[in-house]
C-alpha cells in the first residue's frame, strides 16, 4: 500500500504522505506557540524527509534504537550498585521523566513527539556511577565536563560509529539546555528555543526529587517522618506529589499565556525545598560519600590506565571521532555502565584467580 493517501480539507481533495497529514493535523490542533514538525530548523547534515514519520519522529526513534540509550539500563541514577529489583536507574529515570513531559505537553497542545524526543535523549551521556562520576570526570579532564554536554556529543558525534545521529536542531537544543547543574534548576523564558524543552526540563526536576525520595525511604536511607512537613502539603505520597506539581505547571503556564513552561511560585519553593532537602540528606550525606569515594576512584584509576593505554580504547570507540587522547578516554569512561566499569577495574586491578587445568 503507498505511503500517498488523499486527504480532505474543505472539500479539497489531495494526494499527501503520511507525514505530511500528521504535519496538517499539527498546524490544526497544536497551541500557537507549539514547535510544528515542518517548522524545524533542520538537521546537521540535510535528509530527505520520510513519507512515514515526521522528523521529531524519526529523532526519538533514532534515539531508542541507539547503543547509549540501552546502557541507561545499567547507569545508576542515586544508588550506588543497589540490592534491589525496583531502584531507579537512568533508564527508568528517563521514562518516568518523557511520561510527566508528555502529559503537560499533551495538556497544553505543544508538541509530544518533540519533547518525547528529548526527555528520551536527554540523560544519554550520564557516566557510571551517577553524579559521582560526573564530579570526578570534571575533576581530571582538563576541558571540563558536563552530563548534558556529554549527552549531545554523544547523538552528534559517538553514535553510529562516529557519525552520530543527526537530530534535529530542536531536539539538540533541548537536549543540551536540559540542565544546568546543581546551582539554576529552571530556566528563564527563551533560554531553550522550544516549549517543549521547557517541558522536559521542568519534568526532569519533578521527576528526580520525587523518585529518589521514593528510593530513599525503600533504602531506609529517609523515613517518611522526616521529609518536610511543607511538602506534605502537595501530597503525601509520591503519586500525589507529582500530580500536584504537574497540574501545576500545566495552569499555571495556561494561566501565563504560554509565554513559558512554570511552576506557581508556592510550588516552586516547595520544590526547591526538596531538592535541598535531597542534597543534604542523600546526595551529600556521608553514607552517600563514602561510596562515591568508592565509585571516584573506580573512575580516577580507569582514567589513568587509559591515558597510557588508549590503543585499547579504539575497539569501542572508532578514531574518527578523535582528538586528544584525554577527550576519548573521557568519552570512553563516560559511556561506561557501571557494571562494567566495575568489570574492567576488577580484570585491570584486582588478583585474577588462577585455573588450573
Amino acid at each position: 500500500m503507498s505511503a500517498n493517501a488523499f486527504f480532505e480539507d474543505n472539500g479539497i481533495i489531495s494526494r499527501m504522505t503520511i507525514r505530511e497529514q500528521t504535519e496538517e493535523i499539527e498546524r490544526k490542533i497544536l497551541h500557537p506557540k507549539a514547535c510544528l514538525s515542518c517548522d524545524s530548523r533542520g538537521r546537521l547534515k540535510p535528509e530527505k524527509e520520510g513519507e512515514i514519520r515526521t522528523c521529531f519522529q524519526r529523532d526519538r526513534d533514532r534515539i531508542i534504537h541507539s547503543k547509549a540509550f540501552r546502557r541507561l539500563k545499567h547507569k545508576t541514577q542515586v544508588f550506588l550498585a543497589p540490592r534491589g529489583d525496583h531502584y531507579r536507574t537512568r533508564l527508568t529515570h528517563t521514562l518516568e521523566v518523557s511520561q510527566i513531559a508528555r502529559t503537560i505537553a499533551r495538556a497544553l497542545r505543544l508538541n509530544e513527539d518533540l519533547t518525547e524526543a528529548i526527555a528520551l535523549g536527554h540523560d544519554l551521556g550520564h557516566t557510571p556511577f551517577g553524579h559521582a562520576g560526573e564530579d570526578v570526570l570534571r575533576e581530571i579532564y582538563a576541558e571540563g565536563f558536563e552530563h548534558y554536554e556529554q549527552s549531545l556529543r554523544v547523538v552528534d558525534i559517538l553514535e553510529r560509529n562516529g557519525q552520530g545521529l543527526n537530530l534535529t536542531y530542536e531536539v539538540r537544543d533541548g537536549i543540551l539546555k536540559h540542565s544546568k547543574g546543581k546551582g539554576k534548576i529552571f530556566s528563564d523564558p527563551g533560554e531553550i528555543s522550544t516549549l517543549e524543552g521547557e517541558a522536559v526540563r521542568i519534568s526532569d526536576i519533578i521527576a528526580y526529587v520525587n523518585h529518589d525520595l521514593d528510593d530513599a525511604m525503600r533504602a531506609g536511607v529517609l523515613k517518611k517522618t522526616s521529609l518536610p512537613q511543607e511538602s506534605l502539603k502537595i501530597g503525601d505520597t509520591q503519586s500525589r506529589r507529582i500530580d500536584t506539581m504537574v497540574k501545576d505547571v500545566i495552569y499555571t503556564s495556561q494561566a501565563g499565556g504560554l509565554k513559558e513552561i512554570k511552576m506557581s511560585r508556592d510550588i516552586k519553593r516547595i520544590t526547591y525545598a526538596l531538592r535541598e532537602f535531597l542534597f543534604a540528606n542523600i546526595y551529600e550525606s556521608e553514607t552517600t560519600k563514602r561510596e562515591f569515594q568508592k565509585a571516584k576512584k573506580i573512575i580516577h584509576d580507569l582514567y589513568d590506565y587509559y591515558i597510557k593505554h588508549t590503543d585499547e580504547v579504539f575497539k569501542e570507540i572508532p578514531k574518527e571521532t578523535i582528538g586528544k587522547k584525554e577527550r576519548i578516554v573521557c568519552d570512553f569512561i563516560a559511556g561506561m555502565t557501571d557494571r562494567f566499569a566495575l568489570a574492567m577495574y576488577e580484570k585491570l586491578f584486582l588478583p585474577q584467580p588462577w585455573t588450573v587445568f
